[in-house]
């Protein structure tokens, strides 16, 4: 992937020492900064001081949970959360006249940054066949455009149907029902791409896909494991959640490739020591691994417990638990005991010494959370990695009771209630057996796409209708120039967006950009002014209520679409009553009470302050398993092999960015300011591979099959990661992961385990203008 016009010159590159700390003062000043270049003092005090609070607007960002009512702060933010509402809220707008001076290919070799820095969008567009030009188009001819090519699809399997974590658990809802209701389960989502893996371990295991942590169990841990997850920048709020766990005397091991600030040190911003006092340290102890080292580091932590219960016998096991509420642990533990320490400490990097010291900690230790993110999902082995750290938990019965518990941490605001909701390519037949009671017509069975099915289908002419409800598909996806080519090969392609991206400039032979409400603007329909509700990670339900105004009046809400798509698509077949969707949301949320567990008497629950606490099987001992127990699993020791003379890169975001929309070209707390075209190796690395400081360098990336994928013209900065290992950002490299290269079971890409060479940069391509 190539650099494009308007980005910052790579000369203007400069290189810091990475910070010890995160947030404190800089972080105010940076979120007020960005915010007030977006959008009035006005309009930032408005979302600011709305967002996260009881019946005001949920943070569009991650889904870090909120403080229960009264216990919020007024400023019940962070310095991302505060970027991207004001990024959204921004008073830049974007119409006709813009698409008439730039062409789709134009927009197609501009950066990131620049897309999204052009404003709001404004109206609904159209690409039409042979054109290279938006212009605008009636909502009318633009639903109709997508019913006409709907209903002259040889099978509703040529239409697929994504979305992102933005999406309400209203639009997720009617998107499911639409989808089914024509006839497909084609329904990828951004959860194939983060936490696929996650869910499929922990339903195997626990029989639940969610996490089992409450906030209350973060604060009264004893001991919680942060694992290849960076809190820092990608969901802060939970640094003052671990902060209060501190407080209480909770102890934080902090396992991961590189160091990050949030993981050493947190100045919170809303408290004196956190403005002119050092803060507080997180990570009492630090394990920088290596990449995919995390299966190995498990497996070691768990043959050394079953060593410790042999020295003394019923004082380190929990058997009462294990005995009752467990299965598989006799084949666990012969197995557990065979692993090899030389295999342990190459696939970690770690010393016997450090992982031993980790024993000791989880001995001490009466309540035991492990925390993780992508660095572990997003490898080939990440469901046996997360089985095993379930195995650990489950040896001292660490799951099921306070302050102990299993918490994937989500890193986008809705994507746990969009599951919930039925954005599932393969939902169990229970739902559908309900939707069939409730709706009248038969759901199909079959298993639809996947993200990377979908791709593949795309890419062999199987898909000829894609929508994307939200998101940006084609940055968020891997092996992008394989990506790009196969959303070319659709006849009609959709997003419902509130900002230009980078998949608006991937067309299928006609494509539409539908210009939708933002969570910050008010929803009016003709029954009144209209909530939504979203999901958090750990599994709270609530409300948010926009507040602006619009930012035109052509805009609809995702929901409005998706309803009019339906009615003009299904007609009255089945008979299902989209108009007083669109009218009353309420109406849609008593449907989800009779459907979805949990949500029984939705619409009077969910209003309360602090809408709704879902109840998680396990903690209530049951576990949803084919045995009714939680399960023990057998898993072999894997780890990623490196060839000589090669590095293991894993993808990663900045801190000045949002999922694929980098703000800047800056990552202050790394040190890297100016460019994003940048590869962290460690110092070692960089001179055993004969490389220096500064070099311009492409990343070749190895695969099994003959297809070369070279990101081309990077800097190297040497970093301290772990040896053999490199980091560079997304989405400006996910070209280099194969879309044939996913976890096993998960299907999940695996954007941290990729094996690259670096080659010298071309003197002709060095600062040459890119496409």
């Amino acid at each position: 992937m190539k650099k494009a016009p308007g980005d910052e010159p790579d000369e203007a590159l400069t290189v810091t020492e990475p910070k010890k700390w995160a947030a404190g003062v800089p972080a105010v000043a940076h979120a007020l900064e960005y915010s007030l270049e977006e959008t009035s003092a006005r309009r930032t005090g408005t979302t600011l001081l709305t967002m996260n609070q009881v019946d005001g607007i949920d943070c569009p960002g991650c889904a870090w949970a909120d403080p229960a009512p009264g216990h919020r702060h007024r400023n019940e933010y962070c310095e991302n959360g505060a970027k991207h509402i004001n990024d959204e809220a921004t008073t830049r707008r974007i119409g006709a006249d813009f698409f008439r001076e730039h062409s789709v290919t134009d927009l197609a070799g501009r950066s990131d940054v620049w897309l999204n820095q052009q404003g709001r969008l404004t109206e609904p567009l159209v690409k039409r066949p042979g054109s290279d030009h938006y212009e605008p188009i009636s909502w009318n001819d633009a639903i109709g455009l997508m019913a006409d090519e709907l209903t002259a699809l040889d099978t509703p399997d040529q239409a697929v149907f994504y979305t992102s974590g933005r999406a309400s658990n209203e639009a997720a809802f009617v998107l499911q029902l639409f989808a089914r209701a024509l006839g497909t389960n084609n329904l990828p989502d951004c959860s194939n791409l983060c936490h696929e893996s996650s869910g499929y371990a922990l339903h195997e295991t626990l029989g639940t896909g969610k996490g089992t942590v409450s906030l209350h169990d973060l604060h009264h841990a004893d001991l919680i494991f942060l694992v290849g997850q960076n809190p820092g920048s990608n969901h802060p709020r939970q640094l003052s959640a671990l902060e209060e766990a501190k407080r209480n005397g909770a102890r934080i091991i902090a396992v991961n490739p590189l160091p990050e600030a949030g993981l050493l040190r947190f100045k919170n911003p809303q408290k004196p020591r956190g403005v002119i006092g050092r803060g507080t340290q997180i990570a009492d102890r630090f394990l920088r691994i290596r990449n995919g080292g995390d299966l190995a580091l498990f497996q070691a932590l768990n043959r050394l417990l079953l060593e410790a219960e042999d020295a003394r016998p019923g004082e380190v096991l929990d058997r009462d638990f294990i005995e009752a509420d467990t299965t598989g642990f006799e084949e666990f533990a012969r197995h557990v005991r065979t692993v090899e320490w030389d295999d342990v400490l190459a696939a970690t990097g770690l010393t016997r010494d450090e992982i031993e010291q980790v024993r000791d900690e989880v001995l001490r230790s009466e309540r035991v959370v492990v925390c993780w993110a992508m660095g572990l999902t997003q490898h080939k082995h990440a469901v046996p990695t997360i089985r095993e750290i379930v195995n650990f938990l489950l040896l001292r019965g660490n799951v099921g009771r306070a302050g102990t518990g299993a918490c994937p941490v989500r890193g986008h605001s809705n994507v746990q209630g969009d599951r919930t909701m039925g954005i599932w390519e393969q939902m169990p037949d229970s739902f559908l057996d309900s939707l069939k009671e409730e709706f009248g017509f038969d759901p199909p069975r079959a298993h639809g796409y996947d993200s990377v099915k979908a791709i593949r289908a795309m890419r062999e002419s199987k898909v000829r209708f894609f929508l994307g409800l939200a998101g940006n598909f084609v940055r968020a996806t891997p092996d992008s120039t394989v990506t790009e080519e196969a959303v070319r090969r659709c006849r009609l392609t959709a997003h419902i967006s509130t900002k230009l991206n980078r998949s608006h400039t991937v067309c299928g032979e006609t494509a539409l950009i539908l210009p939708a409400l933002g969570r910050t603007e008010k929803d009016v329909q003709s029954s009144g002014e209209q909530f939504v509700t979203v999901e958090n990670s750990m599994s709270e339900v609530h409300t948010s209520r926009g507040r602006l105004r619009p930012a035109s009046s052509l805009l609809l809400s995702d929901i409005a679409i998706l309803c009019r798509l339906a009615r003009r698509t299904l007609g009255d077949k089945p008979d299902i009553a989209w108009e007083r969707f669109e009218a009353d949301y309420g109406v849609i949320r008593d449907h989800i009470a009779r459907i979805v567990p949990g949500f029984e008497d939705y619409n009077r629950r969910v209003s309360r302050p602090g809408g709704i606490q879902l109840m998680n099987p396990v903690n209530e001992g049951v576990y949803s398993t084919g045995t009714g127990r939680a399960l023990f699993t057998r898993n072999s020791a894997e780890a990623p092999r490196v060839p000589e003379g090669h590095l293991l890169l894993q993808t990663l975001r900045s801190h000045d960015q949002w999922n694929t929309v980098p703000y800047t070209n800056n990552d202050r707390y790394r040190g890297i300011h100016g460019s994003r075209r940048v590869v962290l190796v460690n110092p070692d690395d960089v001179q055993a591979l004969g490389l220096t400081d500064g070099q311009r360098v492409d990343l070749v990336s190895v695969w099994t099959d003959d297809v070369e994928r070279r990101a081309e013209d990077f800097r190297v900065v040497p970093y301290p990661t772990a040896r053999g290992c490199a980091a560079a950002y997304y989405p400006e490299t996910n070209l280099l992961v194969p879309l044939d290269s996913v976890a096993d079971h998960s299907n999940q890409p695996t954007f941290k385990s990729i094996v690259v060479r670096l080659e010298p940069a071309e003197p002709a391509r060095v600062g040459a203008p890119q496409a």
